[in-house]
Formats: C-alpha cells, structure tokens, sequence
C-alpha cells in the first residue's frame, strides 16, 4: 500500500492537524538533504526547532533497493530508549505516526554540522571518535545485560534489507573471488544476537556542535545482533576518507580518529578480532555496493578495491590500527 509523502507545501497543514504546531505559528520549512531513505524536512516556529522524517519505500540509489517503512516504528523505539540512555546525545522524539510512518523529533542546534561534512572538508578531531567510542559501548553493554529494553529490535529483517543484502551480499555477487570469506562474516552477524545495535553508525549521522557537543541521529536499522557491525560501519567510513585525503596530516587524524574510537570502546568492552575484516568489506561496498559513496574518484575507488579485497583474502586477523598502516603504503 502506498503511503502519500509529505513536502515543504503540505508539511505545516499535517503538523498542524496533529497538535504539533499551533495554526497560528509562523512555521518555517527546510528541506534537508543528504541521506537516501527518508523525506527530511526541518520546521521552525517562534517555540519550537523540529524536525520530520517520514520513511521512503524504495531508497534514493541507481540499484533497486526497497526497504520496509516500519523502520520509522523501529526508529521510534530506539530514540526513546537512547534519548534515555544519552539524553545528551540523541534529540527526544515529539511523535509517530505508524500508519504513515512518519516521525518527528527535536532538531539538534543549529549551527551544528554534520561530522561527515567536516571530515571531508579536513576538519578531523580524534576526540569525537574517542566520544563515540565510549557512548558506543555503553550502548552496547546496556543492551547485553537488558532483556526486556532488546525484546522490541528482536525481528532482523529490515537490518537483512539495509545492511546485509546491500553491503555483504551484492558485493559478494559481484566478486567470487572473495565470497568464502564475506559468508563468513554474514554468518558471524547473522548467528550473533548478543545486545542492540545501532546499525548505522556513521559519520554521516554525527553531528557536532559549536561547542563541541556530539549528537547521534538515525536509528531505523537498530536491532538485536553482533556489536561489531557498528564499530566495522564507523571505521569503513573513516578508512574510505583516508584514502580520499591526499593530506598526510589528515591521513594521520583520520587514523587517530579510529584508533581512539576503538581504545574507548575496548576500555568498556571487548572488541571482536573480525572488525578489521567486516570494516574492510563495508569500505569495499561504498565502492561496489548498492550505495557508493560520491566523494572517491576513479582511482581512490580502484585502491580501496585492491586493498580491501586482499585483506578479506587474507586469513590473518588484522588489528583496526594495521588497517590504516598498510593503507597508506
């Protein structure tokens, strides 16, 4: 069944017939951008700084991509839960609607950017990953020790639609060569239910304040499963940046950034020996999954193909800090 979307001329009657925003309120609209699953739009009145996500059905890639709206239920849940976990760090949800599948939570400071913004544009500061890291494993130890906060992310499909179909099996489709070893790691995440996992970790989803505040946005694909996804997602990211940057300096903050991220978790939570491996193959799908990142030209994409795949070839573990290492050889 289709859902009607929401835009910047319908949006301020909807909110209004909600009991969001008075029809008195001198609404402003923005229409934000950059992720592929979601309309986003920002609205602004004299009290209040909102903002509304409502599910897309088919993702904004070139790949046909479909995913389940009732992400946006999934999503609810979770930011209650982790707003109160991190009230600090994860906006307060004001309201869902299930049957279009629409939420609606507080907008983070304005005058805040989006940490993968400032990572591209070279503004790299290791404390944030070392922030993350231990908000991170906090989560994670929370969610392994809670049955009753893991019993409503149980169902794993829309983590099957967003993450293990388009970042380990289309890759694996697309290179025999490796596929033994991308099986592994499927079964890995799909045979470990171990605490509640974000599942979309990323830079993209961080953002930073002016005084240095993090906030974490984006929870629709959290679920039951492996922790190390999470820390795998974060530093594929990071890793894709570092072979972008043609600036040793930054080189050596974006591996600093990792590095941090990763003692701070490991100062509250043991780390999987696989995380390299799972971090080298999700760095390999933004360049051949169904989501490529837009920001590697021909040959950066060519080096990522090349290093990743010889490290999943590899059966040695492989520390997160030789990730890096052997990268800028």
């Amino acid at each position: 069944m289709s859902v009607e979307l929401l835009n910047k001329d319908t949006v301020v009657q909807y909110l209004t017939d909600k009991n969001i925003i008075s029809a008195t309120d001198k609404a402003e609209v923005e229409v934000l951008t950059g992720g592929v699953s979601n309309v986003v739009l920002a609205i602004t009145t004299a009290d209040q700084k909102l903002v509304l996500k409502q599910a897309l059905a088919e993702l904004a890639v070139s790949e046909k991509w479909l995913a389940d709206q009732r992400r946006a239920i999934v999503e609810a849940d979770a930011i209650k839960l982790f707003n109160q976990l991190s009230p600090a760090q994860v906006p307060k949800l004001i309201f869902l609607d299930p049957e279009r599948f629409i939420l609606v939570l507080e907008r983070v400071p304005v005058g805040s950017t989006v940490w993968k913004s400032d990572l591209l544009a070279g503004i790299i500061n290791p404390d944030v990953g070392a922030g993350l890291g231990k908000t991170l494993a906090t989560w994670h130890n929370y969610g392994e020790v809670t049955a009753s906060a893991r019993i409503k992310f149980m169902e794993d499909t829309l983590f099957e639609q967003l993450r293990i179909d388009p970042f380990y099996r289309f890759v694996a489709a697309k290179s025999p060569q490796i596929e033994v070893p991308i099986r592994k790691l499927i079964n890995e995440l799909e045979g470990d239910k171990t605490t509640i996992v974000h599942g979309d970790f990323s830079p993209k989803n961080i953002m930073v304040s002016m005084d240095d505040q993090i906030y974490i946005l984006d929870f629709e694909v959290t679920h039951v499963g492996n922790p190390v996804f999470d820390l795998a997602f974060l530093i594929a990211h990071l890793l894709c940046k570092f072979f972008r940057t043609e600036d040793r300096l930054q080189a050596k903050l974006l591996s600093n950034t990792a590095n941090t991220f990763t003692a701070e978790y490991a100062q509250l939570r043991s780390i999987s020996p696989t995380v390299a491996k799972h971090a080298a193959l999700i760095a390999l799908a933004r360049v051949e999954g169904k989501s490529p990142v837009n920001y590697l030209n021909q040959v950066q994409q060519k080096k990522i193909q090349s290093f990743t795949k010889a490290v999943l070839a590899d059966n040695a573990k492989l520390p997160v800090a030789n990730l890096f290492e052997m990268s800028a050889k």
